[in-house]
């Protein structure tokens, strides 16, 4: 279970406790890290030796000298800037590629996918009710004529009204809960309702899971084939799977995506180009634009159509990022501002450990990537 996220310009204790470690050791610590520029492999990305760049790299080399020697639990870490890639770090027996659990991350890519929906006709405004698409299964229990009220946006912005909090484990709707049931869709849908749909939000993953049933049903494909033929086959991103941790069989909505770092980077591009790739709009700039500006608040940060806007602070000056964010340390950031992005995954599941990126972010990245022109 994804735990919430934190006030980033007050950090979570665990994160903050590493790094003291971490970034104090800086001046007594001999720089072991061999920085190599990574390889251009024909899978989309050029890039750039980060030694080319107007930068000073001492917070960089310092970094990454303590993280390959200090246990942590960050797995990977790229940098693209300039549409470049110019950092690319896997730690112990992580790899280039392979394919890494990206958990809630999936969220966000889920609403690429109903961005796409929407521009090829399958579904017509995200203010419709979501029985106009979802045929199959319907409501058998807690009928209540709110539940008629919820719109595909209110699953977007996690304000169903249903009791369904991840967040708290006493809410009928918390995803380990769901994950033991045989049906999770008509499980979902027979939730009670506890608010009017679009007054609250609160975190719910089975909600992103109706959104890609919609796209499937909504297509006649399953959300697997029409990611492949719509987002990723155009992309050039084939090293991937869908699965889940359950040992149950699982419905294709429900199964969460398994994708390469380089490849989670192109997704973190994509949106840094307002739905372009190579030049192709694969999403169309408007929804790019809606689905990651701020539609409410979940846990005091602002939240769009399943985007975090996270804020960082960089020579006094507050950047925002809109970022995708995976219980364990899988985070795709992208900061419009300075045409970065920055990729990490990591196994620091159910653990105030996987907060370490955003500080990495924040003191290492930002300092250093902030001045390149």
């Amino acid at each position: 279970m994804p735990s919430p996220l934190p006030d980033i310009m007050k950090k979570s204790f665990a994160a903050v406790a590493f790094l003291a470690v971490f970034i104090g050791s800086f001046c007594y610590a001999q720089d072991t890290y061999l920085y190599s520029q990574p390889k251009e492999l024909g899978d989309g990305w050029k890039t750039e030796n980060l030694k080319s760049l107007n930068v000073d790299t001492t917070l960089i080399y310092k970094a990454f000298s303590k993280l390959k020697h200090i246990p942590n639990k960050i797995h990977s870490v790229l940098v693209i800037q300039n549409n470049r890639l110019i950092l690319e770090e896997y730690f112990e027996e992580h790899a280039q590629d392979q394919p890494h659990d990206l958990r809630s991350t999936t969220k966000s890519i889920r609403s690429i996918l109903l961005g796409i929906a929407i521009d090829k006709g399958f579904i017509e405004d995200i203010n419709d009710p979501i029985a106009n698409y979802l045929k199959n299964p319907s409501p058998q229990k807690n009928l209540d004529e709110r539940k008629d009220k919820i719109t595909i946006k209110n699953l977007l912005t996690m304000s169903s009204g249903l009791d369904c909090n991840d967040w708290d484990k006493k809410s009928k709707g918390q995803e380990d809960k769901v994950y033991k049931k045989k049906d999770w869709l008509q499980y979902t849908l027979d939730l009670p309702m506890l608010h009017e749909p679009g007054a609250v939000s609160n975190y719910c993953s089975m909600g992103a899971i109706l959104i890609a049933e919609i796209i499937s049903q909504a297509s006649g494909m399953t959300i697997d084939k029409f990611a492949d033929t719509h987002l990723f086959g155009p992309m050039g991103i084939h090293n991937l799977n869908w699965g889940h941790t359950s040992n149950k069989e699982i419905i294709p909505s429900g199964k969460r995506l398994y994708m390469t770092s380089r490849d989670m980077a192109k997704i973190g591009q994509l949106v840094l180009n307002k739905g372009k790739w190579n030049g192709t709009q694969l999403v169309s700039e408007n929804w790019i634009e809606e689905s990651t500006t701020p539609k409410t608040k979940i846990t005091g940060i602002d939240y769009g159509y399943l985007w975090w806007n996270i804020p960082f602070k960089v020579n006094d000056e507050m950047v925002v990022t809109k970022t995708a964010t995976g219980n364990g340390g899988q985070y795709i950031m992208i900061l419009p501002e300075l045409d970065l992005v920055a990729v990490f995954t990591g196994g620091a599941y159910n653990s105030q450990e996987d907060k370490l990126p955003f500080k990495i972010l924040n003191d290492i990245f930002l300092p250093t990537f902030s001045k390149v022109k």
